[in-house]
């Protein structure tokens, strides 16, 4: 397994479950890929806010299996609280009723929108709802062909759908549009509650790791060969290890450096994907709790707070662009100036710390109109695993756990056709590589 991200992770442990003996290569120290966690003066921060809704059932699972399902929080309802810098609070909350009627009453009252611009929005779901897209090709052009104005996007589009893709929507195909939007909003009433994990998602990871064979880590894999009876792995230092397979858990750039020439296994369109950043920023204060889990801040490029716990909030920079930039410093003062702004009880608190996290390829898209990558190889012996290839969902945590089980699923189907038998695991020539032992996080 090459990559200790959730896709990688996943996949080790459906093979390793299998029956397989898997070994698992991540060139960084850390575990967990985009989704992990870290230590800033002590603290054990995530590399940034990760949410997903209870729709995604494969990545609810995942953390079922691996032990880490009681430290997932799941709203009980559909409830997000979404904030004006006027003080205008509303909320979009769901009813007791089957979708789409769910959200009916609640966005009947939000304060955010005229009678007018939620007509709009309205008329906008119903034709989703109906699967009209009138030849849009992005979600940006099937908002205009809906009507949608400047205060529709301002208080619905952007703070819900800039995250959920976390990237300008004229680079959102249609395809993931329209899927995210019957699938969370117009789908089963429950499937937008938004969920979070409590504990800093290094842990998952860990969990997962310490079922494999062995994990070694600050080991980077430089190539993949194919070899009569499976695949080699070239490692720093002259290194080399045979294995009877390989699922290839890393981003398209990295699939391609490793493949060499990804043609040669029917791997095209690589070059063709996008990647979009996103940063976070951590504000430590001495108020305490704030009186909301989380909320979304209108008019504002940390669309969401979250508060990790009494004193300390997550600010979200969703398809963040020119804020990446930023001077450290400069990010931490503009965005304990815009919480205070939205926030009035920190209004005259006092900022104790803050830290920056920056992660410039969170998410990666296809250019409109591309197909995204398949797990499946012309390989038998290869297979790659990833939130940014083709499962039916966006980039997303859900998406990566599809994508493991599709590529564990391929791996072991074509080991069971062929009667391989497994290849023993024998200690590297540097020493790195250390057997049977649960990864550690630092």
């Amino acid at each position: 397994m090459i990559g200790a991200g959730l896709a990688g992770l996943a996949a080790a442990t459906e093979l390793q479950e299998l029956g397989m003996r898997v070994e698992l290569f991540e060139r960084s120290r850390l575990l967990g890929g985009r989704a992990t966690s870290f230590e800033i003066d002590g603290i054990e921060v995530d590399n940034g806010q990760h949410v997903f809704l209870a729709c995604c059932n494969e990545f609810v699972a995942f953390a079922r299996r691996v032990g880490f399902e009681q430290s997932l929080f799941v709203q009980p309802r559909f409830d997000a609280l979404v904030l004006a810098r006027d003080g205008t609070a509303g909320r979009l909350r769901a009813a007791a009723l089957p979708a789409p009627l769910h959200l009916l009453a609640s966005f009947a009252g939000y304060p955010h929108l005229s009678a007018g611009a939620k007509l709009r929005i309205a008329r906008a779901l119903a034709s989703a709802l109906l699967g009209r897209i009138d030849g849009a090709t992005t979600f940006e052009s099937w908002l205009v062909l809906r009507g949608q104005n400047a205060e529709t996007r301002r208080a619905f589009w952007d703070p819900f759908f800039i995250p959920a893709f976390n990237a300008p929507f004229d680079a959102v195909s249609i395809e993931d549009a329209m899927f995210t939007l019957r699938t969370a909003f117009l789908g089963e009433a429950g499937a937008a509650r938004f969920g979070f994990a409590t504990t800093p998602l290094a842990h998952l990871a860990a969990k997962a790791a310490e079922r494999l064979e062995a994990v070694h880590r600050s080991t980077g894999v430089l190539a993949v060969e194919r070899t009569p009876g499976g695949v080699a792995l070239r490692l720093p230092e002259g290194a080399r290890r045979e294995f009877d397979g390989a699922v290839l858990a890393v981003p398209p750039r990295a699939v391609a450096k490793l493949l060499g020439d990804p043609l040669r296994y029917g791997v095209a369109g690589l070059d063709g994907y996008v990647p979009y950043p996103i940063l976070d920023v951590h504000l430590w204060h001495d108020r305490g709790s704030v009186g909301f889990a989380f909320a979304a801040a209108l008019d504002a490029p940390l669309q969401w707070i979250f508060e990790k716990r009494p004193g300390y909030l997550s600010c979200s920079f969703s398809a963040a662009g020119d804020s990446m930039s930023m001077p450290t410093a400069e990010l931490e003062a503009f965005a304990w100036n815009e919480v205070r702004a939205f926030v009035p009880a920190l209004r005259d608190a006092n900022l104790v710390r803050a830290a920056v996290t920056r992660n410039p390829e969170a998410t990666w898209l296809p250019k409109p109109g591309a197909a995204r990558t398949a797990q499946r190889t012309s390989d038998p012996a290869i297979a790659i695993a990833g939130s940014w290839t083709d499962t039916g969902w966006p980039d997303t945590m859900e998406s990566a756990i599809r994508s493991a089980r599709t590529a564990a699923g391929l791996i072991a189907g074509n080991r069971r056709r062929d009667g391989i038998p497994p290849v023993v695991p024998s200690a590297a020539p540097d020493g790195r590589v250390v057997e049977g032992q649960a990864a550690q996080v630092s």
